[in-house]
């Protein structure tokens, strides 16, 4: 494409980024920041959230941080992300403090957040938070989801 003199768009980048994710190729996605950078392609959020899943994925968590901590406008979707990616990495702790702040800013919660969060209870032995997590569940009527049931027995 770049020989061809064609322009990416915001797709082309997403499908970079997960490619580089898929091969743990992270300077090849950090050349990839600076190309999206100058294609004006950073302001479109699901190519900031494909950057945040692939820094994560390659396991610079502190990229993954410093990308999500600058974008202008956090969905569920981003905060799905960071959730998840902690708690691929081990890090449940961190996961269920970034639960308690969606909470604290209202951000609307999906069966992925709570898969997520079951998941990081159960990595850190948070059985008392894990039931915290089942009610909102209940009350959300995420209960009937298959991968959110499978989880709360998992945990």
């Amino acid at each position: 494409m770049q020989h061809e003199s064609g322009q990416p768009v915001p797709e082309t980048f997403v499908g970079m980024l997960n490619a580089c994710a898929n091969i743990i190729a992270l300077e090849e996605g950090r050349c990839s920041r600076e190309q999206i950078i100058q294609s004006c392609c950073a302001s479109a959020a699901f190519v900031e959230n494909s950057l945040v899943d692939m820094y994560a994925k390659c396991g610079s968590m502190e990229d993954a941080r410093r990308v999500f901590n600058k974008l202008p406008s956090c969905d569920f979707i981003s905060w799905n992300s960071m959730i998840l990616v902690h708690v691929k990495c081990g890090q449940g702790q961190k996961a269920l403090e970034l639960f308690q702040q969606i909470q604290h800013k209202g951000v609307w919660s999906d069966p992925v957040t709570y898969v997520g969060m079951i998941n990081a209870c159960a990595s850190v032995d948070a059985l008392e938070e894990g039931r915290h997590v089942h009610e909102q569940i209940i009350q959300s009527r995420c209960e009937s989801d298959v991968f959110v049931g499978s989880s709360l027995i998992d945990m």
